[in-house]
């Protein structure tokens, strides 16, 4: 029986960068009360708080959510308040050779002199992300950037060879997520059943990345069941699918 329902965040539960919509918001809020519901992207805390928490009607069952960040390198709990329950973040040294290696690639693939709008590199303590647009980039020039993958797919070639030993994901709609090696989706999954005393076998996860390359695809490989779903409208369906089912 599925009694974790779990969701990627950019371009699943919301556009990129986005709020989650009121449609959304009722959504999860009814999936609360009849099953736990964890959210593992690669933002960091501050970005599920905009998008989703703050979003969420009052009297949710925040008791219910599992908030994981930069890919489950960490995970939030609520208890009256939101608490941290662990976090594994990168060394100083880690850092710098990242960096290096993005700011390279950047460089040779031209996108260095591209038009942004906010940082291209974020640190986030237990992952590195780069944006190619730029954090705040509207999505009007997000969405036309890389819709086929190839421009990040690329980096990732290049990136791997010059960082062995790390994990290079590709997420969002122009970014690339750099972790330690094996941390991905699988890994934020296995992290989840540790603290939350379940199985696999209990997840069912949606996501819009489940292919090869993409950073929800590693979830599907640890054969936990998923959903690939194409936007936030496909998912409020299955949502209200998988509510139906769980009521009965």
């Amino acid at each position: 029986m599925k009694t974790m329902i779990a969701f990627d965040l950019d371009d699943t539960l919301a556009e990129s960068k986005q709020a989650i919509q009121p449609e959304m918001a009722e959504r999860l809020e009814s999936l609360l009360t009849v099953a736990d519901v964890a959210v593992i992207s690669g933002g960091d805390w501050p970005q599920f708080e905009k998008q989703v928490i703050s979003q969420l009607p009052k009297g949710a069952k925040l008791e219910r959510l599992w908030i994981m960040p930069t890919t489950g390198t960490k995970l939030y709990r609520y208890d009256g308040e939101w608490k941290a329950i662990y976090a594994d973040v990168f060394d100083a040294e880690e850092r710098k050779k990242i960096a290096a290696a993005l700011d390279q690639v950047m460089r040779e693939k031209g996108y260095d002199k591209a038009q942004i709008w906010g940082e291209q590199i974020e640190d986030r303590g237990s992952q590195i992300t780069f944006s190619a647009l730029g954090q705040q980039a509207p999505l009007s020039a997000k969405k036309g950037w890389d819709p086929d993958f190839a421009k990040r797919k690329d980096m990732r070639v290049d990136l791997a060879k010059m960082l062995p030993g790390l994990s290079i994901n590709l997420g969002g709609s122009t970014s690339i997520d750099i972790t330690r090696e094996g941390i991905d989706k699988a890994y934020g999954m296995r992290r989840l059943i540790e603290h939350a005393g379940i199985t696999f076998e209990n997840i069912l996860f949606m996501g819009d990345a489940i292919f090869p390359g993409g950073n929800d695809y590693p979830v599907a490989e640890a054969g936990i069941d998923v959903i690939r779903v194409r936007d936030p409208e496909d998912t409020a369906v299955a949502i209200r699918a998988v509510v139906a089912c769980l009521k009965d």
